[in-house]
């Protein structure tokens, strides 16, 4: 057999590309927002981790991780949250959406709607917050969930920040290694316990607060005003006491604090429950008075603009030309200025009288969802009583139906607006679909140009932490507003998860990219998620349902002093709040 033929010559190899890759060995640096972005993702993995695992400790690992991820990220609205000095204003917010005397309780249960309101124990609602309340025992304070998972959310946001101070007078007040305090805090607690303390013992306290918290005189001096009522005259001095007295417990005699989610909670959240009562009753409303078949222009606002705007303005004419020396007509900012006075209760009164003469109709929600909404049947409206006119041509079985509810709270908005936009079961198989010719949103949200009052017109939503986004066509634009001597921005409203969880880092990144964000709120994606679900896939409303959308700033995070902790609007919400509402009553009476 002839031999095999060898190839003795060298295999010569490929040359292989090494060429250099630019980005090897360079160090990738995370900016400030990312790091922010991830604490705020670790904060709400956390909570769904705790809320489905039924408790937690603040003490404890999960609590721990909590703060810290709080602590990184450094929420403007919280202030010195990160310094040893204690954040007053961001104190006031938090107590201002919290129940009263929720700074002495040990446990604080969420639960569901169980009952309590038909128990001997009284309702506490927070002044910012609706949400009831309920204090067990010296030791328990129960809150009733209706809301969605934003409300668990709010609240435990709040509660990691109150824990977080409470620590801090802990820290500064227990002499560390011993079960011992300075003396400021034996001064403290002794005022604390006198019954009817004198002005100048109550001054003392205020110094040795102002030393523990590491606040001047002046400051203290001033919250404790601000917090002080008829019955509870030293009430900010007390929850400074709690928060230190509970924290230095849980370090003396390891006494714990622990937040539990009860069992019917955690089964009911997330299933529409609350929703679902509420949108029944409403229709069974316009089932009962005839107007289900009628347009229907549903409007998510407040429960006295759109009313002040139909009516006040002729039911008020005689009353406020007296009042404000020969009043005319035009004037009519100084009308509804006058009604956002608690003094001027009886125009109020007059107002409402009138409107439930001329086709409105009050339903006080029992569902729990704490929306209350108005219906106005503009078919009964008079032509000497309503502000607006209909055209005459439009028969009363064809006139709208103008359906305004109150605020919703995150994504209790996509409950209640996707319950509502169902058919209504009409025996076993009929389904009447809803008329529904508009859907308005007005609503307040921090603005990242210009300031408190300004407008801003969304043409679209993003959903915060995602890409998930929702264009749209606004029926409204920023040349409706224009010659009011108000700023008004059109562009791309970001939705978060909680307005207490934004810093400075997020919200320029937000400004400066090319998402075009010029504000920031709760409630957009998932009213427009509901709206879309409803028109074009499960086609419960006309595809071609026309929207609007406009908001009103009721501040500015990225300027120091004007943070949803500075305070309210004021009156300065008056002018954009009645300008939004005219826009969208002008466009539904003229179409």
């Amino acid at each position: 057999m002839p031999e095999a033929h060898l190839n003795l010559e060298p295999k010569t190899e490929k040359k292989r590309n090494f060429a250099r890759n630019p980005f090897m060995g360079k160090t990738i640096t995370t900016t400030r927002a990312q790091e922010s972005t991830n604490a705020i993702e670790r904060l709400y993995i956390t909570m769904r981790h705790l809320f489905n695992r039924g408790f937690y400790k603040p003490t404890g690992v999960s609590g721990e991780s909590l703060k810290n991820a709080l602590l990184q990220l450094r929420p403007e609205i919280y202030g010195s949250l990160g310094e040893e000095k204690a954040e007053l204003n961001g104190l006031i917010y938090v107590l201002e959406r919290l129940p009263e005397g929720i700074e002495q309780c040990r446990f604080i249960n969420l639960t569901s709607d169980e009952g309590y309101g038909r128990s001997h124990f009284e309702p506490i609602i927070p002044p910012k917050r609706r949400r009831n309340c309920y204090r067990i025992d010296e030791e328990q304070m129960n809150i009733e969930i209706t809301r969605g998972r934003s409300d668990i959310y709010d609240i435990l946001t709040h509660l990691t920040f109150l824990f977080i101070e409470s620590e801090k007078i802990c820290k500064k007040v227990l002499i560390e290694d011993t079960d011992k305090t300075i003396r400021d805090w034996v001064k403290l607690e002794g005022f604390v316990k006198k019954k009817e303390p004198s002005q100048a013992e109550r001054e003392v306290a205020v110094i040795h607060t102002a030393n523990i918290l590491g606040r001047p005189f002046v400051e203290i001096m001033a919250v404790h005003e601000r917090f002080s009522t008829k019955d509870r005259p030293e009430r900010f001095l007390e929850i400074i006491y709690w928060l230190g007295k509970l924290a230095i417990e849980e370090v003396v005699t390891s006494e714990k604090r622990t937040i539990t989610f009860s069992a019917l909670l955690r089964e009911r959240l997330g299933h529409h429950i609350h929703g679902e009562r509420w949108a029944d009753s409403i229709k069974e409303t316009l089932q009962k008075n005839r107007l289900l078949k009628r347009p229907i222009h549903i409007i998510s606002a407040n429960m006295h603009s759109v009313m002040n705007s139909l009516f006040a303005r002729k039911a008020l004419k005689k009353d406020l030309a007296a009042i404000n020396n020969g009043l005319t007509d035009n004037e009519s900012l100084k009308i509804y200025e006058s009604l956002s006075s608690s003094l001027n209760q009886e125009l109020r009164e007059k107002v409402i009288k009138v409107a439930k003469k001329n086709g409105m109709i009050a339903i006080n929600d029992f569902s729990g969802t704490n929306i209350d909404v108005q219906l106005f049947d503009t078919a009964k409206m008079g032509n000497d009583v309503c502000c607006y006119e209909l055209s005459k041509d439009i028969p009363d079985a064809e006139k709208p139906v103008i359906f305004v509810m109150d605020y919703a709270f995150g994504e209790q908005a996509y409950e209640t607006i996707d319950e509502l936009l169902k058919p209504v079961k009409d025996g076993k198989k009929k389904e009447l679909f809803l008329n529904v010719a508009s859907i308005s949103i007005m609503g307040k949200a921090g603005i990242l140009d210009g300031g408190k009052g300004d407008l801003m017109i969304p043409s679209a939503h993003i959903f915060e932490g995602t890409a998930d986004n929702y264009p749209f066509k606004n029926e409204l634009c920023a040349q409706d507003f224009e010659g009011h001597g108000l700023k008004v921005f059109e562009g791309t409203m970001v939705t978060v998860l909680g307005t207490s969880l934004q810093n400075k880092d997020i919200l320029k990144f937000f400004q400066q990219s090319t998402w075009n964000v010029i504000g920031l709120e709760m409630e957009g994606v998932h009213y427009q998620k509901a709206v879309q679900s409803a028109s074009k896939i499960r086609k419960s409303i006309r595809e071609d349902v026309k929207v609007r959308y406009a908001y009103y700033a009721s501040d500015n995070p990225l300027v120091t002093g004007s943070t949803l902790a500075s305070g309210g609007l004021g009156t300065t919400g008056v002018k954009p709040t009645y300008l939004i509402t005219d826009k969208i009553l002008t466009q539904i009476f003229n179409s």
